[in-house]
């Protein structure tokens, strides 16, 4: 007999629970963050400055200002001041980049991703580009992107099938240490998934966010190859696949916000290399949600942890929430593909995740979805761990504001 679930109890099992560690926003920059009379107090020497309506201002857009600083070595910061700014941006330089949102919440100690349903959520400084690949409009989906970085065009390109673009094995690496605080970046051409629409792209660079958002629904971020990229204390929304790519990524200490369900969360494509690569996904000490509790009830148990792009497929969910719109069997494989493009080296991977949309008996039932032990973790649960340099050295982590990692990994 099939029982249906009255409303008040799918709400109360969707409502989220206090998460076992408490979200702090990196303040290695709030004294600049900071909105004050003069916008450059505390920040540091020789900092831009972009403003929409203040005169002071040097560059009324972000892409001038990035356009303006020469391809070198020498570190550069930009201060973005508050307002909408609809744009693309694209960092091709070498040299470490930080921009910065003008943002009172480090100042005040606030987390920009610890939310709830519906809680309001958005940083002062916006960046809009509205634009999706929908019927390939676009040879390819890099150029729907908000922000995108990498050392050359071919570098950027997605491609297509396993594979992806063969990028030319003389690339240069890009940047190697870009850095963003308190930035939304949004991808808003259709409310629902219509094609990939990137908020995001990192390739053959190293990129870190701290109290970002980044807001689409289709292929929301998209870390390519050699691309290594980290998030904490950010909120990312989508729909289909809006993790993906081929490089590495850590999440630690943010929100994964559900707009409705479609393909998986994760979608990783693999790459052999001559070293032990670490090449994947992973989310740690993070939440899994629906975006509003207007859709909550419609989603419960249904929305997929991912699917492997390709049979190298990587991504381990650690220490985090799920709410109940997450498939009781975790994980799905890839439909139409051969074995569902699972193999030998596919990890679809949970480990110590917990909430009402964990179901450990279902999961070990689907053969999808692995659960890892202590002992099969410990490959994978630091950034340090997984993060590597193009040849495989080890570690490789002097890129991420050392303030969110621990003793033993700076």
């Amino acid at each position: 007999m099939l029982t249906v679930k009255p409303l008040t109890l799918i709400a109360s099992l969707l409502l989220p629970t206090t998460a076992r560690t408490t979200n702090t926003p990196v303040q290695t920059f709030a004294n600049c963050q900071r909105k004050t009379p003069n916008p450059l107090s505390g920040c540091p020497p020789g900092t831009l400055y972009v403003s929409q309506v203040d005169t002071n201002a040097t560059f009324r857009t972000i892409q001038s200002a990035i356009s303006s600083i020469p391809n070198n070595t020498t570190p550069y910061t930009i201060l973005i001041a508050p307002g909408t700014y609809i744009e693309q941006l694209n960092v091709t330089r070498g040299g470490p980049l930080t921009l910065l949102g003008a943002s009172n919440l480090p100042w005040q100690n606030k987390s920009y991703a610890d939310i709830d349903y519906d809680t309001p959520h958005e940083n002062d400084v916006q960046v809009y580009w509205n634009s999706a690949n929908n019927d390939a409009v676009f040879t390819d989906n890099v150029y729907t992107g908000v922000l995108t970085i990498g050392p050359t065009l071919n570098a950027t390109l997605t491609g297509s099938g396993p594979t992806g673009f063969p990028v030319p094995d003389d690339t240069p690496f890009g940047c190697t240490d870009f850095r963003a605080y308190n930035i939304d970046f949004r991808n808003e051409e259709f409310p629902y998934s219509n094609g990939p629409a990137h908020a995001l792209g990192v390739s053959r660079a190293n990129a870190g966010f701290y109290s970002c958002g980044f807001y689409s629904w289709q292929d929301t971020i998209y870390i390519g190859k050699l691309g290594n990229a980290y998030l904490y204390d950010t909120v990312v929304a989508g729909e289909t696949d809006f993790l993906y790519g081929f490089g590495t990524f850590w999440i630690s200490k943010s929100t994964l916000s559900l707009r409705a369900c479609g393909g998986g969360i994760t979608a990783w494509k693999g790459t052999n290399t001559t070293f032990a690569n670490k090449y994947g996904v992973y989310i740690s000490s993070s939440r899994v949600l629906v975006a509003n509790s207007s859709i909550a009830p419609a989603l419960v148990d249904k929305c997929s942890l991912g699917r492997p792009w390709n049979a190298l497929h990587r991504s381990v969910f650690m220490d985090t929430y799920f709410d109940s719109s997450i498939l009781p069997a975790g994980y799905t494989a890839w439909g139409g593909a051969v074995n569902g493009n699972i193999g030998v080296n596919t990890t679809m991977a949970v480990w110590d995740v917990y909430g009402p949309g964990y179901d450990g008996v279902a999961e070990r039932k689907s053969n999808v979805t692995m659960i890892f032990d202590d002992e099969e973790i410990e490959p994978y649960v630091r950034p340090v761990d997984v993060f590597m340099t193009p040849a495989g050295e080890q570690p490789d982590v002097a890129w991420i504001d050392p303030a969110t990692l621990g003793s033993g990994e700076r």
